[in-house]
């Protein structure tokens, strides 16, 4: 609708014979329309974020994640409290079982020690067990971390997590889809999952039962072509199961060591950047090559390949395969999550 009329606005001010114009309206959507009741609850709900400094961003808005923008079943609205730049060039998820082992435990806290040396934001869920360790450890290392919560930001589920929720706000902050005064329902944690794996460059699952949220956070990343890592566990551990069936069938990379993660992503530190000792001059490439490269080199960071469709206006499959050309050549290099650079 907002595509389709130009603004939120103008969605609201329609006629029910111009909402009908819309591709994709039908009569029965247009029917079960109550906009007079959904300002209401809009107004009611401004009161509440204006008086707790809350971010409210719509899927228009600069500051929504963008690599969350590029999944099929993004949220159209988000609610963001704490001070994290959500699209910060490195961001990793962290999963795993709310009953976690020293084993599991201990393994969560060397890999975010060993990630802060290279500037990553940590997103996870704030449960009980692997994520709520992560959060810990984050803080520990004054490192920033997002909370993604399944309910109202007028709560906090468990609560038992509260004071670390209120430390985070310091360096990250809390984030969900759902308005004050949604409880924290079952049917939500599951739905929260697409946003952990949807705003990451790569899920991480440190431990993990068969069943659980972890499984469905790891899936889902799979399903948005996202990098899935996880670390191995003995046989017989009923919370290492579910990683030992993610290596398995190919659906998430073996994990010993931040430095597989690191090398499999592409990342560097600071320290070890190595000057470019030759810049290739993109005279064999077609025009439509030639464009990409441009945009590439003008972009100064690595793209998702959604990203570089919209800014070329190419169809995805002559887009590919260009890109499949060039790197052939030795222009550009692609890097894991469908991200390429020069």
């Amino acid at each position: 609708m907002v595509s389709h009329l130009g603004s939120a606005e103008a969605v609201f001010n329609a006629s029910a014979n111009k909402l009908l114009t819309v591709p994709g309206v039908g009569e029965k959507t247009v029917r079960e329309l109550n906009f007079d009741e959904a300002l209401k609850k809009a107004a009611t709900e401004l009161e509440f974020v204006k008086k707790n400094d809350i971010d409210v961003l719509f899927y228009t808005d600069p500051r929504y994640p963008k690599r969350l923008k590029n999944c099929f079943d993004a949220p159209i609205l988000l609610y963001s409290k704490g001070n994290a730049d959500l699209n910060t060039r490195k961001i990793v998820s962290i999963v795993g079982t709310r009953n976690a082992t020293d084993y599991g435990r201990e393994l969560c806290q060397e890999l975010v020690a060993e990630l802060q040396q290279y500037d990553i934001l940590i997103v996870s869920g704030l449960a009980h067990g692997i994520d709520v360790i992560a959060h810990k450890e984050c803080l520990k290392h004054n490192m920033s971390t997002i909370g993604v919560l399944g309910h109202g930001l007028d709560k906090m589920y468990p609560a038992a997590n509260k004071h670390t929720a209120d430390k985070m706000l310091e360096k990250g902050g809390l984030l969900t889809e759902y308005p004050s005064g949604v409880p924290a329902g079952p049917a939500n944690f599951p739905a929260r999952n697409r946003i952990v794996a949807g705003m990451a460059d790569a899920t991480v699952v440190v431990e993990a039962s068969i069943k659980g949220g972890a499984l469905i956070t790891a899936e889902i990343a799979n399903s948005y072509n996202r990098d899935v890592f996880a670390f191995p566990g003995r046989l017989n551990d009923t919370y290492s199961e579910g990683c030992n069936f993610l290596i398995r069938n190919n659906k998430a990379s073996l994990l010993t060591c931040v430095a597989d993660l690191a090398y499999s992503m592409g990342w560097e530190r600071a320290e070890d950047a190595k000057p470019v000792e030759q810049f290739l001059l993109p005279l064999d490439l077609s025009d439509d090559e030639r464009n990409i490269f441009y945009i590439l080199q003008q972009n100064n960071a690595p793209m998702a390949i959604d990203d570089l469709t919209i800014k070329t206006n190419m169809p995805m499959s002559q887009l590919a395969m260009n890109l499949l050309n060039m790197e052939m050549q030795g222009f550009i290099k692609s890097l894991p999550g469908k991200m390429y650079k020069c």
